[in-house]
């Protein structure tokens, strides 16, 4: 039997093109909208950027630039592509969309990416041959950029991020999540793979925790996207490179720094997990973000990402430290106007505990199947209900499920 339903959340809204909107139910839709005709990029006189950076080329060059940036966030995209020797790109509703341009030659590729880049940040390109940057545009938002070389010159990618973090009512998150801002210690992950969203709901919990609690925010990110201010909280935001030599050698330092909340961007390695297991058993609340595609393979790689003599400890300290995981996906309305979140929601529960540290967490799946009074469910039931809704269509759903057969 299928997991009873959970209540209803909050209608799916547009936020930039970035990551839109979870929604398990859905409340009544009006019928969609036929397609729109794909906008195109057209440039046209702008007032001028107030970049976040020192400039270091010609302005013309930089203008252009920002134009680029500034037009494809008008778009609505999610991101803009410079590619050697073809036309500008844009992902539009998870679509990469070329542009009525012409090619771009190697070298104005390079000039335009060196316009916006520090000093130091060409000397690392240079040394490197590829970087991870943060880019600004005041009353646009924020780019996280890659830049790298390859056999026909140098490309680079920018990932348009709003200039306001959105909220979780915007991106339609259900509030059962709200339980997950009010732990004191613990950690909770975000999932999925690049493009997700996964970054911006976590943002967005932690907005929640910046309006309505006291404490010290402390971000550890590669580059830093969203932007906090100071509400309630004392927010510490560092980046990778320009303010600490790694995440883990930031995570060191952190638990010398007193804070009450860390974030952070990724944890790529054993050293980063290790060091997070250990802030969220001593008493910090530990948001990060991982690259898994469920709740039950984000225990697991967790697990398995140390030496099999490490593992039962492991077990136990995970059983006492998770608090939740939210995986999710970006998924295509029919009509392909718009993309939305279809999500798989796991709240630690001691029955959830008890079968990490029991090394049983294929069982898990049952709980996340039935306990949806409990704020669970699975990302089959979030994909079926969209398709009952006729929001997504079959093919599109079957992209993502775990059990195919369940749509008939």
């Amino acid at each position: 039997m299928g997991a009873p339903a959970p209540a209803p959340l909050a209608a799916p809204r547009s936020m930039g093109g970035i990551s839109v909107l979870p929604s398990i139910p859905l409340p009544p839709q009006p019928p969609l909208a036929p397609p729109e005709e794909v906008p195109s990029l057209e440039l046209v006189p702008l007032e001028p950027a107030a970049p976040l950076v020192a400039p270091t080329a010609n302005a013309s060059t930089r203008d252009e630039m920002d134009n680029l940036l500034r037009a494809a966030a008008g778009m609505f995209a999610s991101d803009l592509h410079l590619h050697s020797g073809m036309p500008i790109m844009v992902r539009l509703r998870g679509l990469l969309t070329p542009q009525p341009t012409q090619p771009f030659p190697a070298q104005h590729v390079e000039a335009l990416v060196r316009a916006i880049l520090t000093p130091v940040q060409q000397a690392r390109l240079d040394d490197a041959g590829e970087l991870d940057f943060a880019y600004g545009i005041s009353g646009v938002g924020r780019f996280r950029a890659n830049v790298y070389r390859h056999q026909r010159g140098m490309d680079a990618t920018f990932r348009i991020i709003p200039d306001q973090v959105p909220t979780m009512e915007q991106l339609g998150l259900p509030p059962a999540l709200q339980a997950l801002t009010k732990y004191h210690n613990g950690m909770v992950l975000f999932t999925g793979p690049a493009g997700c969203g996964k970054s911006t709901s976590l943002a967005s919990l932690l907005n929640v925790i910046n309006q309505h609690h006291h404490g010290h925010i402390l971000t550890i990110e590669d580059p830093i996207e969203y932007v906090h201010r100071p509400i309630k909280c004392s927010v510490n935001q560092r980046q990778v490179g320009p303010h600490t030599e790694s995440f883990a050698r930031a995570l060191k330092g952190a638990l010398r720094e007193d804070p009450d909340v860390i974030v952070i961007g990724e944890m790529r390695d054993l050293e980063t997990i290790s060091l997070a297991l250990s802030a969220a058993e001593t008493g910090h609340l530990v948001l990060a973000t991982l690259h898994t595609s469920n709740a039950i393979r984000t225990v697991n790689r967790i697990i398995n990402a140390f030496p099999p003599s490490q593992q039962d400890q492991v077990r136990a300290m995970l059983s006492e430290s998770l608090r939740g995981v939210v995986s999710q996906r970006l998924v295509r309305t029919v009509d392909g106007s718009r993309r939305l979140a279809a999500l798989e929601v796991m709240m630690v529960s001691k029955a959830v505990g008890n079968l990490i540290r029991e090394n049983k967490t294929l069982q898990i799946r049952s709980i996340l199947q039935t306990g949806s009074a409990d704020g669970n469910y699975l990302l089959d039931n979030s994909l079926l209900h969209l398709f009952q809704q006729k929001i997504i269509s079959k093919e599109e759903a079957l992209l993502y499920a775990e059990e195919p057969k369940r749509f008939g």
